[in-house]
């Protein structure tokens, strides 16, 4: 874990058959499907979700390190960490486990978010009461 960066929210999700591919394990495009389902359940839960006419979150980057295949069946937990604010950003980290094997890190993303208003397409800086709010934990 990076310092700097605080666990904030936690999602448990089912492994679906048709996340596998012909390799037999969970193909690597759709751990970036369970990042973005965390993240914004994440937001939802922060009371900001993502809103195509309004402000808020966008990605504006994203990342994923693969690091253990993942095969159905299964449960995984992903975990979601804030840190490196900036004046309209911040960083996220997410790490995702098999329940059933919590201690071993399966893979390892995140993504830059950005303040939007969406409807002038520029960023905005970060309101103080949402970057306190951002450091809440849902876990």
């Amino acid at each position: 874990m990076k310092a700097g960066y605080t666990l904030v929210h936690s999602l448990q999700m089912p492994l679906r058959w048709g996340d596998m591919d012909a390799m037999g394990h969970v193909n690597n495009t759709i751990y970036f499907r369970y990042l973005e389902q965390a993240r914004i359940s994440w937001f939802e839960a922060l009371g900001c979700p993502p809103e195509p006419a309004g402000v808020g979150p966008v990605i504006i980057n994203a990342h994923c390190t693969f690091l253990k295949q993942l095969r159905y069946p299964g449960e995984i937990i992903v975990t979601t960490f804030v840190g490196e604010f900036g004046r309209s950003s911040f960083e996220t980290l997410h790490q995702i486990r098999r329940v059933d094997d919590a201690d071993t890190l399966a893979a390892e993303g995140g993504a830059k978010v950005v303040w939007v208003d969406q409807r002038l397409e520029k960023s905005l800086a970060l309101p103080e009461e949402m970057r306190k709010r951002l450091q809440q934990s849902f876990v």
